[in-house]
């Protein structure tokens, strides 16, 4: 497999955004979201825990893990890092990589926990510490880092601290034979070697894919040698962090959805690096399992709260849905990467489907608040408890929340919408590749020639896009524009004229072969029809219900919209034409849905609580909304899945 064959995506600060849906995200996420995780984690100690100084009785207790929500932040921030910009931003900024270096100790080690906390149990739990998967996001925030800034400083440090990692474990003598319990280090080795140039940082990633799963288990021989049974292990079995078999004899999605999807995305990046077919090839079987048996329709993954992941195919609860945010970004890291070693459009359908949905559903849209959890409904106020208050599930609430003792959404959401725009555009040797529509412009080079690419589209809310195409001088070059699986109806025109797209559709993408010239016009139109989605009959929640879907929109039904409408018990009417408008002024200006629906008339039911009898509906307006922008008014009950209609009589 040559590396010749993938894409490379357009790096985001080569593509700026422009567009209504993503450009007002982006700016609430700089000027607001990443401030306040900052704020948030100085007022709960993770800044101050680099000072190395904690005793008992001192204050709170750092975390295994809190080093990662602080390197997350620093990526978060160095992507969002403007030149012209916030001097306050970069201030910040310099003064949290500082005080975090200065914590490394002379071996290169680097963990507020284990140095401050329990220095005597280093790498001695990889299983549950996570001291890997910190140590990862500090490699990815450093090449953030660097890239933005050209400092070393936090890059040095990484790779101190990588190479302290490659003395402890490998293959050689001496070395130990474990990896990571919470993958991430691999896919951020990988970045780190193509930061540096360094190949002993990808023949470590490579180490420690291959390494997993291998027989004797090192998670046992580590747990024997902590003195501790290992069926005392809380989750059971090696299932819960992959680490059951080989990663090349896996098939099946199984166990913490964010720890197998950040593995799959780091088996990926090496087998682009390193042309291992056998590793891609265990990727795509891994892909059809969790997208084609174990996602939500919003993009989601990750059933239960039990693991935080997945418990078996079409195993999706609709209230008590996990679909962890972070699961959501690691979606997205992970389609990403299949989409560059492919060229096939259904990974980007299933990019666009998480990052318009979960992901942007993760964070309220003034960039204050959060969902760890994305549930695909939430009670009506009568069953939510005294006073309406929020109902707790399993810790979290149905509802957002400013900030969470585990953090790891908010400066996950936040690291990814800071560099969004590299999910939008790919390069080859012959071609450039729209994956993404939203107003934008990219400069890229194809073979030796610099081109400029100009897209003008309301997009979601409309499906006309127009890319203009600017080469410094005429050339040659494929133009590839995505045509979404759920559209069924396109066109495209080239400065006017009719594209034959039926003889020109490779893998879900319009393939345009000419000699480019500046003010060169593309169209693409899109139908947007309001689809009824269905489920798999193995999906116990959706039997007997659809979802709204517009577009790459998943819609849902709000009490803040429906007061007067049971939504538990609600159905749209059968042959019913929903029908879309665009509310400027309505959260933000969004295309909301209206459709006639119908539910059972509770009055005729006095006092009795069964019956025989038919029971007359009563007719109902239905208004739906985006599931992305769900949450951010009054709370109120939720519905993503609603009844289809059935052949009861109606009440006037």
């Amino acid at each position: 497999m040559s590396k010749k064959a993938w894409l490379d995506p357009v790096p985001f600060r080569n593509v700026e955004i422009r567009g209504s849906f993503w450009e007002r995200r982006i700016e609430v996420n700089s000027g607001t979201t990443i401030p306040l995780i900052l704020k948030e984690m100085e007022k709960s100690g993770r800044i101050s825990a680099f000072d190395l100084d904690w005793s008992p009785g001192a204050g709170q207790k750092p975390h295994i893990f809190w080093d990662s929500d602080v390197w997350k932040w620093i990526e978060a921030a160095s992507c969002a890092l403007d030149g012209e910009g916030d001097k306050k931003a970069a201030r910040d900024l310099e003064r949290v990589v500082k005080k975090a270096v200065a914590a490394q100790q002379e071996d290169g080690y680097l963990n507020t926990y284990f140095t401050a906390v329990d220095p005597g149990g280093r790498w001695k739990n990889l299983r549950d510490n996570h001291e890997l998967y910190c140590a990862g996001h500090m490699m990815e925030a450093a090449a953030a880092h660097f890239e933005a800034t050209g400092s070393r400083l936090l890059l040095d440090a990484a790779c101190r601290y990588a190479d302290l990692i490659g003395r402890t474990f490998g293959g050689g003598r001496g070395r130990r034979r474990g990896y990571p319990g919470h993958q991430e280090v691999e896919l951020a080795l990988v970045r780190l070697f193509r930061t540096t140039g360094k190949k002993r940082y990808l023949t470590l990633a490579r180490y420690f894919i291959d390494e997993r799963g291998a027989e004797p288990n090192y998670f046992d021989r580590e747990a024997k040698s902590r003195k501790e049974d290992k069926g005392e292990y809380r989750y059971g079995t090696h299932e819960y962090n992959q680490a059951h078999a080989p990663v090349r004899e896996q098939a099946v999605a199984v166990g913490h959805a964010v720890r197998a999807l950040y593995m799959y995305s780091g088996m990926t990046d090496i087998a682009r690096e390193t042309g291992d077919s056998s590793l891609l090839s265990a990727a795509k079987r891994l892909w059809k399992n969790v997208c084609l048996k174990q996602m939500y329709v919003t993009g989601g993954a990750g059933a239960t709260s039990s693991n935080e992941g997945f418990t078996g195919d079409y195993n999706l609860p609709e209230e008590s849905a996990y679909a962890e945010s972070c699961a959501a970004v690691a979606m997205v890291f992970f389609n990403h990467r299949m989409l560059q070693a492919t060229r096939d459009s259904r990974y980007a359908d299933a990019l666009e489907l998480a990052l318009y949905n979960n992901v942007a559903a993760g964070v309220s849209m003034d960039g204050t608040r959060f969902f760890y959890s994305n549930s695909l409904s939430r009670d009506s106020r009568d069953r939510r408890g005294a006073g309406g208050k929020e109902r707790a599930w399993d810790g979290w609430t149905y509802s957002r929340r400013s900030w969470f003792g585990c953090a790891c959404c908010p400066s996950n959401i936040a690291r990814l919408i800071a560099g969004l725009g590299c999910y939008f555009y790919s390069t080859s040797s012959r071609g450039m590749w729209v994956h993404l529509y939203e107003s934008s412009s990219a400069s890229v080079e194809i073979g030796n020639t610099k081109v400029a690419a100009i897209q003008e589209t309301e997009y979601p809310w409309d499906g006309l896009v127009k890319v203009r195409i600017e080469p410094e001088k005429s050339a040659s070059f494929d133009l590839n524009l995505r045509i979404p699986g759920w559209c069924t109806k396109a066109g495209v025109r080239v400065n006017g004229r009719r594209h034959d797209l039926e003889r020109n559709l490779r893998r879900g993408y319009a393939v345009i072969k000419r000699r480019w010239r500046t003010g060169d016009v593309v169209e693409l139109s899109m139908s947007m029809p309001v689809e009824q989605v269905r489920a798999h009959p193995r999906v116990k929640d959706a039997l007997g219900k659809v979802a709204l879907k517009r577009g790459p929109l998943v819609y849902c039904v709000e009490e803040a919209d429906n007061a007067s409408i049971p939504l538990e018990r609600v159905a749209i009417d059968k042959g019913a034409s929903p029908r879309v408008d665009f509310v400027k002024g309505m959260l933000g200006g969004v295309s909301i849905i209206r459709a006639d629906a119908s539910f059972e008339n509770e009055s005729e039911w006095r006092a009795a609580i069964y019956g025989t009898r038919p029971v007359r509906s009563r007719a109902a307006k239905l208004l739906a909304v985006p599931y992305c922008v769900w949450d951010n008014r009054a709370l109120g009950a939720m519905r993503v899945w609603i009844k289809k209609g059935s052949s009861v009589r109606k009440s006037p």
